[in-house]
């Protein structure tokens, strides 16, 4: 008997397998079998060759299988990495844990503990990442007489006037019905100024007589004061392209049961590492790998979290909910859990349809990361999405993750400080010889590494991680943990934007917990070194194992210290860089064509053809193009070299300025097209630039130390000299 074919000519499955396939109970027992399988090969013993021959062989499928990366490859690159990973854990919990001292038991536990921390995240990552759905726009009916009205929310609390209008002058040039398309400014600062600017430009101004529940009880007021059957949400740095609605609605019009759809979080300005490292542009931000990535894979889930702006929310069902969810301070994630619980679906879009301005200061960012970690450990209390009702797996399984990430404080210094048991106490934490537990470790690290490596390669470059997490964990460790005991505790607080930095300064406050882990290993190192040059008994590889862990904590704290050397920033407008067509209007009436270098909303820079040359203070007429429309604006030369012209706008209107915005900011492709074009990741690379960063760490640490202490003998100094001596 042959097997029957598809229309396509190809081999399709006989009836009796395909029912067989498809067959509840055989899929369960499938299921089994596979389970027990793996749970052979993770168990199965291997003496000391054995494991290394398995450790190579498993390394070296996974580096085949990177050079191809396709989907079917990554899936096959997981399953390597969850065997050799669990592997590893049974052999450490079965074999590594005789403990004989008290000593040895708290430092030898403490790290299995963390090492299970790291293993779950690990585990619930390949989950979520595995196969991100990668979801395309759905076109809209070409009747826009069908398309739904939407109400447009920029919340405000104490953000400066001239960001606003940047998002409200955006919000207003979407592409959309205009009877159908109503902005709002939820102004909790109360501010006169900002009522005076939306009287004038036609954009509804809203306040409410109390601030109760920060941006989460704004938006609810708002609710009651309008009526779209739909709302988009911009934070007030959040500008959005004109494109937006257009991009997003169409799904909501496919699927009835779609209430949510979250488009990334893309920034124009540099966060503090982007900034202080000069990593603008060259390594993804801390960031991109949730946008780019892990959103993507919770779309398959139907898991996406609502990220408080730069998405769209059905006006029904949120009404449903209570509105935005105000139990806790990660306000957005909690109400897209209670959307999902009641069955609605959600969905995300990785294009960027807005961008706004990253925290610009190493204490704001970290402020703003407290706030996440405590909502999330709030949600995790409160709201556990392993239990309770209206969850599918696939979705308890996101959000879990979502919510154990921000748990990682206090393993993250026990990795920091681990080796330091050995090298100064000598405490054994693991009782095993040292080839062995390399033969165990090493698969364990290098696949996973290989792997994440491969997925998360255009998102997210290795060692990073541990940078931005060694940076954070001391600072989040404290709010998670009392948010556990007492949900309570804690307040919403708002990030600042658009700020300078007036002078570059080494901030001492932020670094003191990094720099004492930094001190920390380099004294266990000189332990470890001093063991090996004058202990006849010490052994020998064991030492090494943990000089080289010791050496690399050295490299991520050492790299930890350098984000907190704050640089200089004197612009208040942070500049894009694109290439757009221009002219240039001379007094004497000639004309120049042209391209910018970059814009913002209070200049441009231009670039010259070859042999063009305009004289500093100059003033001009500048010509921006978009799709056969023009906008002339006034402005003024401000430096002039070469080729390169910059130019800064001179009075212009609220109309020209909304102008602008439409020529520059609200372009449909001005975000999209650099959207994780980045270097993609390799490890070897990635290492030596976390090792550079480092280095550079330890020489802004010396500087900054040598400069505290000439300045503080200076203090001294001049304090002698003019206190009057007693008589």
């Amino acid at each position: 008997m042959t097997p029957a074919s598809n229309e396509d000519g190809a081999l399709a499955p006989s009836s009796g397998i395909s029912k067989f396939l498809t067959n509840s109970k055989c899929q369960a027992f499938l299921m089994l079998l596979a389970f027990c399988l793996l749970g052979v090969v993770i168990a199965a013993p291997l003496g000391l060759q054995q494991q290394m021959l398995f450790c190579a062989v498993c390394l070296g499928a996974a580096l085949v299988l990177r050079r191809r990366a396709n989907r079917l490859a990554v899936l096959a690159m997981i399953m390597l990495s969850v065997i050799a990973s669990l592997r590893y854990m049974y052999w450490r919990l079965t074999s590594s844990l005789g403990f004989e001292n008290p000593l040895d038991m708290l430092f030898g536990y403490g790290l299995v503990l963390a090492e299970l921390y790291a293993l779950l995240v690990l585990l619930l990552g390949y989950v979520q990442t595995a196969w991100p759905l990668q979801r395309k726009p759905h076109p809209l009916p070409r009747d826009s007489g069908l398309w739904p009205s939407v109400d447009v929310y920029i919340p405000t609390y104490n953000e400066p006037l001239d960001i606003i209008k940047l998002t409200a002058f955006a919000a207003q040039a979407i592409d959309w019905p205009r009877d159908k398309l109503n902005v709002y400014v939820l102004d909790d600062g109360r501010r006169d100024e900002f009522r005076l600017f939306c009287e004038s430009v036609g954009i509804g101004y809203i306040v409410r007589p109390d601030n109760n529940h920060a941006k989460a009880g704004n938006l609810n007021f708002a609710l009651t004061q309008t009526s779209g059957e739909f709302i988009a949400i911009f934070d007030a740095d959040h500008v959005p392209t004109r494109s937006f609605l257009q991009v997003c609605m169409g799904w909501f019009l496919k699927d009835p049961k779609l209430v949510m759809l979250q488009t990334p979080h893309f920034f124009f300005s540099p966060d503090p590492f982007e900034k202080n490292l000069d990593t603008f542009g060259t390594v993804p931000n801390e960031g991109e790998l949730f946008y780019g990535l892990i959103q993507d894979g919770n779309d398959l889930w139907n898991a996406t979290f609502f990220c408080g702006s730069c998405a769209v929310i059905k006006r029904g069902p949120l009404q449903e909910v209570g509105g935005i969810a105000v139990e806790t301070v990660t306000e957005d994630a909690h109400t897209a859990l209670k959307l999902n619980r009641l069955g609605y679906n959600t969905a995300y879009l990785a294009i960027p349809q807005a961008a706004g301005l990253a925290t610009e200061s190493l204490s704001g960012h970290i402020g703003q990361r407290i706030r996440w970690a405590r909502g999330m450990a709030q949600i995790f209390r409160t709201d556990n999405p392993l239990l309770g009702k209206g969850l599918k797996l696939g979705q308890r399984l996101c959000y879990l993750n979502a919510m154990l990430h921000f748990f990682y404080g206090l393993p993250r210094l026990v990795f920091l400080t681990a080796p330091l048991a050995f090298l100064v106490f000598e405490a054994q934490i693991f009782q095993a010889p040292a080839l062995l537990i390399i033969a165990y470790a090493l698969p364990h690290m290098l696949i996973a590494s290989v792997t994440n490596s491969t997925i998360q390669g255009r998102f997210r470059h290795s060692f990073w991680n541990e940078v931005y997490e060694s940076v954070l964990a001391w600072y989040i460790m404290r709010p998670v943990l009392l948010a556990m005991v007492n949900p309570k505790l804690g307040k919403f607080n708002v990030t600042a934007k658009g700020g300078i930095t007036d002078k570059s300064y080494f901030d001492w406050k932020m670094a003191r917990p990094y720099i004492v882990v930094l001190i920390l290993n380099v004294i266990g190192m000189l332990f470890g070194v001093f063991k090996l040059g004058f202990d006849p008994d010490a052994s020998v590889a064991t030492i090494l194992i943990n000089l080289v862990w010791t050496v690399y904590n050295i490299i991520i704290s050492s790299a930890s210290v350098a984000v907190a050397s704050e640089v200089r920033q004197i612009r208040v407008e942070p500049r894009v860089y694109a290439k757009l067509a221009s002219m240039l209007s001379l007094a004497n009436g000639k004309t120049i064509v042209c391209q910018t270098n970059d814009f913002s909303q209070s200049g441009v820079g231009i670039n010259l053809p070859e042999g063009v040359e305009v004289a500093q203070g100059e003033q001009v007429l500048v010509s921006l193009f978009r799709e056969g429309e023009e906008v002339v604006l006034p402005a003024s030369v401000v430096f002039s070299r070469g080729q390169t012209l910059g130019l800064t706008y001179l009075d212009l209107s609220l109309q020209q300025q909304s102008d602008l915005t439409r020529m520059t900011f609200s372009r449909a492709d001005i975000w999209a097209a650099n959207w994780g074009k980045g270097v993609v990741d390799t490890p070897l690379g990635a290492l030596a630039e976390v090792t550079g960063i480092g280095w550079r760490g330890m020489r802004l640490l010396s500087r900054a130390t040598f400069n505290e202490l000439s300045r503080r003998r200076f203090s001294l100094s001049f304090f002698s000299r003019t206190t009057p001596r007693n008589s």
